[in-house]
């Protein structure tokens, strides 16, 4: 069987690592992609020891922090998108650690 060569592959995460100030992410394609922490406000609230928790989710399409209650999919990393958290989601997340 061939592969068009219109067929997206998605990338999938095989290995991640959250610092004070990034999340770097390696994916099966080789690229490593690094984006801000601030992208993802529940990851910055979190200790080390919550970021480092994680897990790959879908086969590494998803990357779960189940500490943090944090889900990110590798495809909106890729295209550069943030967390869409309102708010009042993430005031109520902040509340709710007392924080």
């Amino acid at each position: 069987m061939s592969t068009s060569a219109n067929e997206l592959v998605r990338p999938a995460a095989t290995h991640v690592s959250v610092s004070e100030s990034a999340i770097d992410i390696e994916l099966s394609d080789g690229r490593s992609l690094s984006v801000p922490i601030s992208w993802y406000p529940r990851l910055q609230h979190g200790t080390e020891a919550e970021r480092n928790n994680w897990t790959l989710i879908g086969s590494g399409l998803g990357i779960h922090w189940p500490d943090l209650d944090e889900d990110i999919s590798v495809e909106a990393v890729v295209a550069g998108n943030p967390s869409n958290e309102s708010e009042a989601s993430l005031a109520k997340w902040l509340e709710s650690r007392g924080t």
